[in-house]
C-alpha cells in the first residue's frame, strides 16, 4: 500500500542529503524506467497546490518528471492497428493499457492516476488533463497519442486539430490506455492537471521526456 502524503521526492530526498553534506546536488543522476507499472501522470494536492509526479508503482517510488526518462524500446513495437489517428506505418510503437501485454512485451505499463485527490476538494470531483504540447527531437509533432479500446481518442498530438487534448477524470482513481508512438526519437510531452478548488482554479504542468529506441 502506497503512503498517502510524501513531502519529498526520491530525487528530493537525495537531494536534500546532498547538500547537507555539501556536494554539487547538480550531478545528481536522472532516472530511466522502461518497464514494470508506472502512472506517468499522478496528481496531488497539498492543500494548497496541484503537484504532478511520477509515481513507480513497483518500488512505490515518486519522482517528479524533470529527474525521470521514460524508456520505450524496440520491444515495444507491434503492427499498427489501422486507426486513421495513428499514421500510414505499418507499425507503431505501444505501451499497452493491460499489465499482461505490458509485462509480456517487457515495456512499461503507463497508468493516469488521480488516485491521492480526495473527493469534496475539487468542484464536480473531477480534474482535466490537458496535453499542452508535444515534440518529437525538437520539432513539433503529430506522432504521440493515447487511446483506449478500439480507438477511442483520449490525447492526440496532431497540431491539425484541437480536439483529443483534453479528458476529465473523477478523483480517486485509476486509468490506463494505449500509449502509441508512431516513430523513433525523443518525445518532450508537456501535461497539464487543472481543476477549481474553493471558487479557485489550480493547475500543474510538466513536462515528460520519452526516448522512443529504433
Amino acid at each position: 500500500m502506497r503512503t498517502r502524503r510524501r513531502l519529498l521526492t526520491v530525487t528530493g530526498i537525495a537531494a536534500a542529503a546532498l547538500a547537507t553534506a555539501g556536494l554539487n546536488t547538480s550531478a545528481f543522476a536522472a532516472t530511466t524506467l522502461s518497464s514494470g507499472h508506472v502512472d506517468v501522470l499522478d496528481a496531488e494536492w497539498d492543500g494548497a497546490d496541484l503537484h504532478l509526479h511520477v509515481h513507480d508503482e513497483e518500488t512505490e517510488t515518486e519522482y517528479e518528471p524533470a529527474d525521470v526518462t521514460l524508456s520505450v524500446p524496440a520491444a515495444a513495437k507491434v503492427a499498427n492497428p489501422g486507426y486513421g489517428f495513428l499514421g500510414s506505418g505499418s507499425q507503431i510503437w505501444l505501451l499497452p493499457d493491460t499489465e499482461a501485454e505490458a509485462d509480456a512485451a517487457g515495456v512499461l505499463f503507463p497508468g493516469i492516476s488521480t488516485e491521492h485527490l480526495t473527493t469534496g476538494v475539487f468542484a464536480n470531483n473531477t480534474v482535466t488533463y490537458t496535453l499542452v504540447s508535444a515534440t518529437r527531437d525538437g520539432a513539433a509533432t503529430d506522432d504521440f497519442s493515447v487511446y483506449a479500446g478500439s480507438g477511442s481518442r483520449w490525447f492526440d498530438s496532431n497540431t491539425a486539430i484541437t480536439t483529443f487534448k483534453s479528458r476529465t477524470f473523477g478523483v480517486a482513481t485509476h486509468n490506463h490506455a494505449n500509449w502509441a508512438f508512431e516513430e523513433a526519437g525523443t518525445y518532450q510531452l508537456t501535461f497539464r492537471v487543472q481543476g477549481t478548488a474553493g471558487g479557485v482554479t489550480e493547475s500543474a504542468t510538466e513536462t515528460y521526456t520519452v526516448a522512443v529506441s529504433s
